[in-house]
């Protein structure tokens, strides 16, 4: 198609009065626009050419209107956390076009002063709420989309048991309209009622924890575990070997506590994370929602020689517990150039497998032994760790006939 057919469109709490005019002309040659029943009574656009989005939300219908003019009307930047993603990925580039307006983290960064670069914007609209306990920390600010009124008490409780009662808050509704309303209060004291949405908050956090630290190897104390877990010391080096990063995806087999899927998902990524044992893959499950990350990690119960074709690709694989010549011979065929493999060994039969693959494969052969200070008698000694063995290998490319390079 020569030009796009497809307008996406901003608009915020002053309606048309703040469209430019570029988007009033698009709205009022439209056949079809397409939007929320609040946002389709902001632009006063006639029942005759509205349609409200379903519920559940889905762009079916609007596909439907395929090469004709058509809007799409969503709330302020459709790109950030707006529903312009969505349909972008549904489209070739040259069939839509994009008009945004100032977006609830502009809007309320300039009602308070903010600088916007400064400031974690989160979309809880659309997540857990958990998902806000990684980002707290004394002296951080946030800006935080919300879906309704009652979500909002619900993260004041959350930030209350996590000991920021003493922090200021801002309920920011409908910005940028005739409904706008800012209220400012103190956490510990509640947040204030008859709010609507839009509805954001905002958190400087002066007072309370420090929040989690951003280098690898969290704490053992922040995950729920059975003594079936990669202890921080070693988990710092298996994420170094890993190497996560954003938007890459981590096969953790044998995830006992899932603690390495919980670090490479606060990382960025998304994890899939197989447990044979019934009762610790319930265990990475609870460890997933604590931390906010139930949509990036997700936890499949069983063998992992059976679950393996079920998975999709990888960038990065661990295998922390039960590695052996079946499951390396299962695995590789699966693994794309490049995947990052690393397989810690405490066991001396797992761990002469390990030195037969890297002598036959290649890579990275560690041992790690590490020692921790414990009373003995009245003074201190070190007490050992069981050494561990560690391989880190990245699967070379292979040709057309299956070879690898």
């Amino acid at each position: 198609m020569a030009e796009a057919w497809l307008s996406i469109i901003g608009i915020g709490e002053d309606g048309l009065q703040g469209c430019s005019e570029s988007s009033r002309r698009l709205l009022a040659h439209a056949r079809r626009v397409f939007g929320g029943p609040r946002h389709l009574a902001l632009a006063g656009i006639e029942p005759e050419r509205a349609e409200p989005w379903p519920v559940p939300f889905d762009i079916a219908p609007l596909l439907a209107w395929r090469g004709q003019p058509v809007v799409a009307l969503v709330s302020g930047d459709p790109f950030w956390f707006g529903a312009g993603s969505v349909l972008a990925r549904a489209l070739p580039r040259q069939e839509w076009q994009a008009i945004p307006a100032p977006s609830t983290f502009t809007l309320a960064a300039s009602a308070l002063g903010w600088p916007l670069e400064e400031v974690r914007c989160l979309g809880l609209h659309a997540q857990p709420l958990r998902a806000l306990w990684p980002h707290l920390g004394r002296g951080r600010r946030l800006l935080c989309l919300l879906r309704d009124e009652a979500a909002l008490h619900a993260a004041v409780a959350l930030l209350r048991e996590e000991g920021f009662g003493a922090s200021t808050a801002w309920a920011l509704q409908r910005l940028g309209g005739p409904r706008q309303r800012i209220e400012r209060f103190a956490i510990q004291d509640g947040a204030p009622a008859g709010l609507q949405a839009p509805l954001a908050l905002a958190l400087d956090l002066h007072d309370g924890p420090e929040g989690l630290p951003a280098c690898p190897g969290l704490p053992d104390a922040l995950f729920e575990h059975d003594g079936q877990l990669t202890k921080a010391p070693m988990r710092a080096l298996t994420l170094q070997a890993l190497a996560p990063r954003p938007g890459q995806r981590l096969w953790d087999l044998g995830a006992g506590s899932g603690s390495v899927s919980v670090e490479w998902c606060l990382a960025g990524g998304v994890a899939e994370a197989v447990e044979r044992d019934a009762a610790r893959a319930e265990r990475v499950q609870r460890n997933a929602e604590r931390f906010g990350l139930t949509p990036r990690l997700r936890v499949w119960p069983g063998e992992a020689l059976a679950t393996l074709a079920q998975l999709p690709e990888p960038q990065a694989v661990f295998i922390g517990g039960g590695m052996d010549a079946a499951l390396w011979q299962a695995l590789r065929p699966r693994l794309p150039a490049g995947c990052r493999v690393v397989v810690n060994a405490v066991t001396t039969a797992t761990q002469a497998l390990l030195a037969q693959l890297h002598e036959r494969h290649g890579g990275q052969l560690r041992q790690m032994a590490l020692a921790e200070a414990q009373p003995l008698g009245p003074q201190q000694g070190f007490v050992p760790w069981r050494p561990q063995w560690q391989w880190v290998w990245q699967a070379p490319p292979v040709d057309a006939e299956g070879n690898t390079a």
